[in-house]
């Protein structure tokens, strides 16, 4: 009776409490926004909070809160933060330049490896150094004024208006096609946009950026991940550069403006011919490829190494430069570097119970540059076998060369130069592999190639590996870490650079994903994963009967020719016919 009697009703609560992850618990006034509790809890801080996991859901820092809550700051250091602070970013520049120069489109093109965009304007010059320098002033005064950034719901109607006031038709369809009967914009100094996910409450969140001169257009310079309020020192890439060129190239050749032109070629069913015409110009570069080592052979050269990230579609592209080698008058022979993994009882003495095979300290290097060396000068090897299922290395074929073969050694590491292959041994010739630019969504918001790679990889592991996506997800900062330490410093190294992105594939790989995200469950992974389906809901699905069976993209979804093919020495293939 008497916990009955303390039992009673009582009005409305006028605050509300938030659990921070360090478990001190704030009480804050009812409808207070995040970035408000975020303001007192975590003052002046070098890596601040831009948006917040809620519940286990991501929000803005503008949400208003209703009710208790467990509030886990996104700081610009996590790789949600720092996509909404160059996000924020961008959508600054497009505001200051439409006030600037009106009627001059600003188009963010693609990223830089030491942390920005590059952009271009349309139907004029490039920016002079003085009008960037008069845009960079006016997006500083807008930082110290700290403007709002306001979230909007319109209706379709309402947002087809502002885009085509502004000339921008295109995007306002492709808006206009999304489910349900409103959209969110964000408002900003009186200008209009919509971009794909959230943003900073304001523009004083946004002090470290710059603008920087560049052809054919212009940086937007914002800091990396690892150095969340300092600029990285420039980095070229020359040979990136060419790379984003000839891809823009082709999808000038194709008519492939934006994601809603891949849909329109979807729906007209004209989506055969454009998948044909990217694999056309894939295997035009891999020949390319092939007849530049073809020639460098000539000069001695014997040995190409081949690079690239995770989910690259180097294993495909290897086997596609084997057989165009074949074609002029080579005979390559593949070894893989992943076989010269030390066995997991060392591993673990080096690194622990959980080894970094994506360190080059995981590797026999000293093996493999003897076998590398008796190879080249045309002795019998026997290779290993790396068996990841037991962690050991097993006894492999048995091969020599010919004084003329080619050597192609694949890995991650055959950019690295602590990889330290003696010149004596033979001219290396280096290749690097990756999905290294993608068709974006619309003039101002991209799609990630690391995206593309997740994406692709999400796939292959379900289908080939066992592995669900949400382990996948669970990995994917490692393997990123691994690959920004090991993989992308050494890729201006490279002699050529294959851009293995398929402008078509994110309309294949849909369908096949959708279901594997749909069943993620953790916490952090439903976040990537909601993140990664409201990117893919932009896409029409394509069907994939008309892939061909070498493509790169059968790499991850099935039906490769490859999946059986081998090449081998001739020596090897005489033996293997009983020739003496």
């Amino acid at each position: 009776m008497s916990e009955e009697r303390e039992i009673r009703e009582t009005g409305g609560r006028a605050d509300v409490y938030v659990t921070l992850p360090d478990e001190r618990v704030l009480r804050a006034p009812l409808g207070v926004s995040v970035a408000d509790v975020f303001r007192i809890a975590y003052p002046d801080e070098e890596d601040p909070p831009v948006a917040a996991v809620i519940d286990g859901e991501l929000r803005e820092l503008a949400y208003p809160l209703s009710r208790d809550v467990s509030a886990t700051p996104v700081r610009m250091s996590d790789s949600d933060g720092m996509r909404i602070y160059s996000r924020s970013l961008s959508f600054l520049l497009v505001v200051v330049a439409a006030e600037l120069f009106p009627a001059v489109p600003v188009h963010i093109d693609y990223s830089v490896p030491h942390g920005g965009y590059f952009c271009r304007v349309e139907g004029r010059e490039p920016f002079t150094p003085e009008e960037l320098a008069q845009i960079k002033t006016r997006m500083l005064q807008l930082v110290r004024e700290d403007h709002e950034i306001v979230r909007q719901r319109l209706s379709p109607a309402e947002v087809r208006a502002q885009f085509a006031a502004r000339g921008e038709e295109s995007k306002g369809r492709q808006l206009l096609e999304r489910e349900g009967d409103h959209l969110h914009v964000y408002v900003l100094n009186g200008v209009i946009d919509y971009f794909y996910g959230y943003m900073v409450p304001s523009t004083g969140v946004l002090k470290t950026f710059s603008l920087e001169t560049f052809p054919k257009g212009f940086i937007l310079r914002f800091p990396r991940r690892e150095t969340p309020r300092r600029l990285s020192p420039p980095q070229r890439f020359t040979a990136l550069r060419e790379v984003f060129d000839e891809y823009g190239e082709w999808l000038s050749l194709l008519g492939m403006r934006d994601v809603g032109s891949l849909n329109e070629a979807v729906r007209d069913g004209h989506i055969d011919q454009v998948i044909l015409v990217f694999e056309a110009l894939h295997e035009k570069r891999i020949a390319e490829i092939a007849a530049t080592v073809s020639h460098r052979r000539t000069e001695g050269t014997r040995l190409v190494f081949i690079a690239g990230p995770s989910a690259s579609g180097k294993t495909t592209f290897s086997k596609r430069l084997a057989i165009q080698l074949l074609a002029n008058g080579a005979h390559p022979y593949p070894l893989a570097l992943d076989d010269y993994f030390l066995p997991r009882d060392e591993l673990r003495v080096r690194f622990g119970e959980n080894p970094d095979y994506d360190s080059l300290d995981a590797l026999d290097v000293e093996t493999f540059r003897g076998d590398l060396g008796r190879l080249m000068q045309g002795e019998p090897v026997t290779l290993p076998r790396y068996d990841f299922a037991t962690g050991t290395r097993q006894r492999g074929p048995s091969i020599q060369l010919d004084r003329d073969q080619i050597l192609l050694v694949e890995g991650i590491h055959g950019l690295n130069p602590n990889l330290s292959v003696d010149p004596s041994v033979s001219k290396a010739f280096r290749i690097f592999v990756s999905a290294l630019t993608q068709l974006n969504l619309d003039i101002h918001n991209r799609v990630s190639t690391t995206d593309t790679r997740l994406i692709r990889r999400i796939v292959r592991d379900a289908h080939f590996r066992g592995y669900d996506a949400t382990e996948t997800l669970s990995l994917w900062e490692n393997v990123r870490r691994g690959e920004k330490d090991n993989i992308f410093p050494y890729q201006e190294g490279a002699d050529i650079m294959f851009n293995s992105a398929l402008g078509y594939e994110l309309a294949v790989l849909k369908p096949l994903i959708e279901p594997l995200l749909l069943q993620v469950r953790s916490s952090a992974g439903r976040i990537e994963a909601e993140r990664l389906l409201a990117l893919l809901r932009w896409f029409d699905p394509c069907r994939t009967e008309t892939i061909p069976g070498n493509s790169i993209l059968r790499e991850f979804i099935g039906g490769s020719l490859f999946k059986e093919f081998t090449l081998l020495s001739r020596t090897a293939a005489d033996t293997q016919r009983g020739t003496p």
